[in-house]
C-alpha cells in the first residue's frame, strides 16, 4: 500500500472522528445580556445605609422578619448598657442596698456619658431620697426610668404633617446620615399610602444629590434637583411650586451638611427657611435636625447652633447602635426642649423607629444581668 493512500485512510479517520464528537456537543449559544440594575448604588462615604439596589434589599427583608420595637430599642442600645449603665450597676452591686458614699462616683460616670452637667445633676436628685434612706436597687433603677422619661418628654409634642403639602425639612452636619433618614422617611411615608416628593437642596455636593435620587428611584418617588452649585432656596421653591401643582402630599427636603461653625453657611439655612415660606404661605411643618449619637457632646452644641438659625421643632438621632453614648439624648433633650421624634438603631429601613420616652427609658436603664449581692446579703 502506497504511501498516499495511508494518508487519505488516516485523514478520512481522523475527519470521521471529529464529526462524531461534534455531534454529541449541545451547541451553546450567546446568552443575553445581564440584566442592569434599576439602580445605581449611593456614592460613598460616611452616611452609612444607602441603597445600593432594589434587589439586595427585599432580599433582606424578605429574609430577616423585622424585629419588635422593644427588641430593636434594646438590641440598639446594647452597647450604651454595656457602658455607662454597667458601670452604674457595678457601683449598686457593692451593697445590699443604696449606699450613700456612692454618689460622687455616680456623678462622674453619668457626665464621661454625655449626660451634660444639668441632666446629671437631675438624675442624682431623683436618687438623692434613696441614697439617704438606703433604697434597694430596683427602686434606683426604678427611679432612674422614671427620671430619664420626665426629661425625654420635656417639649414634646406630636409631630404633625397636616399641610397640603406637608413640608419637611432636614438639617444636620455631614456625616450624620442625613440623606439616608431622608430616604427612610420617603419609604415609611409611601407605605401608608403618601405621595411624597424629594428636594435634593444640597447642591454643593454631586454625590448627596445622587444618593437622593437613588432612594427616590427605590422608594417610587420623584426628585427635583438643581444643577450642581445652584441656589438651594430655588431648588426647594420649585420643588413646594411642583408638589402644589401635583397634589403632592409630602414635601422633603435635603439641605447641605453645613458645618455647624461656618457662619455664612448657618445664614444660608436662614434663607432657606424664608424661601419655605414664601413658597407655603407658612413656616415648615417640620425642621427636623439630625444628629449622631457618636458625637456626644458635641451634638449637644450642634443642637444649639442650628436653634439659632431656624426654629427646630424635632431632632432624628441616628447611630445608636453604634455607640456607648446613648444618653447623650438625655442631655440634648434637657438643655434644649427639642422633641425627638426619629432614633436610628440599625441600617435598614425599619430601624429607623419612631420615639416613644417610655419604651427608649426601659430598654436604655434595664437592669444588667450582673450577679446581686443583695440577695447573698440580706440571707
Amino acid at each position: 500500500m502506497s504511501v498516499e493512500i495511508i494518508i487519505a485512510i488516516a485523514v478520512a479517520v481522523f475527519v470521521a472522528a471529529a464529526i462524531a464528537i461534534a455531534r454529541t456537543r449541545k451547541p451553546t449559544l450567546p446568552g443575553p445580556p445581564p440584566a442592569a440594575e434599576t439602580a445605581t448604588p449611593g456614592p460613598s462615604g460616611p452616611e452609612t445605609g444607602a441603597p445600593t439596589g432594589a434587589a439586595p434589599a427585599a432580599k433582606s427583608s424578605a429574609a430577616e422578619a423585622p424585629a419588635s420595637p422593644e427588641a430593636a430599642l434594646r438590641s440598639g442600645l446594647q452597647r450604651t448598657r454595656g457602658g455607662f449603665v454597667q458601670r452604674l450597676s457595678e457601683l449598686f452591686g457593692r451593697s445590699a442596698r443604696l449606699d450613700p458614699a456612692i454618689a460622687d462616683e455616680m456623678e462622674e460616670v453619668l457626665l464621661t456619658a454625655d449626660l451634660g452637667v444639668h441632666a446629671t445633676d437631675r438624675m442624682l436628685g431623683a436618687l438623692r431620697d434613696g441614697l439617704a434612706r438606703g433604697a434597694s436597687h430596683d427602686e434606683a433603677w426604678n427611679t432612674l426610668t422614671d427620671e430619664a422619661v420626665s426629661i425625654l418628654r420635656t417639649g414634646a409634642s406630636p409631630l404633625r404633617l397636616d399641610g397640603k403639602p406637608a413640608f419637611m425639612l432636614v438639617v444636620g452636619v455631614n456625616g450624620v446620615g442625613k440623606t439616608t433618614t431622608i430616604g427612610k422617611l420617603a419609604s415609611r411615608y409611601k407605605s401608608e399610602g403618601k405621595q411624597v416628593l424629594l428636594a435634593a437642596g444640597d447642591t454643593f455636593r454631586a454625590a448627596a444629590v445622587e444618593q437622593l435620587a437613588v432612594w427616590g428611584r427605590r422608594n417610587g418617588c420623584e426628585v427635583v434637583r438643581g444643577a450642581e452649585g445652584a441656589d438651594p432656596s430655588s431648588v426647594i421653591f420649585d420643588a413646594i411650586k411642583k408638589a402644589q401643582a401635583d397634589g403632592v402630599d409630602l414635601v422633603i427636603a435635603d439641605t447641605a451638611g453645613r458645618l455647624h461653625t461656618k457662619t455664612p453657611l448657618m445664614e444660608e439655612l436662614k434663607k432657606v427657611g424664608r424661601s419655605i415660606e414664601k413658597a407655603l404661605g407658612r413656616p415648615p411643618d417640620e425642621v427636623l435636625l439630625v444628629l449622631d449619637a457618636t458625637n456626644g457632646q458635641n451634638a449637644i452644641q450642634q443642637a444649639k447652633l442650628f436653634k439659632e438659625a431656624i426654629a427646630v421643632t424635632g431632632i432624628a438621632l441616628t447611630k445608636l447602635d453604634g455607640t456607648a453614648k446613648g444618653g447623650v439624648i438625655l442631655g440634648i433633650v434637657d438643655q434644649h426642649k427639642i422633641p425627638v421624634r426619629f432614633v436610628g438603631v440599625g441600617e435598614k429601613v425599619e430601624d429607623l423607629r419612631s420615639f416613644e420616652p417610655e419604651a427608649f427609658a426601659r430598654a436604655l436603664f434595664e437592669r444588667p444581668a450582673v450577679t446581686d449581692t443583695s440577695t447573698a446579703a440580706e440571707h
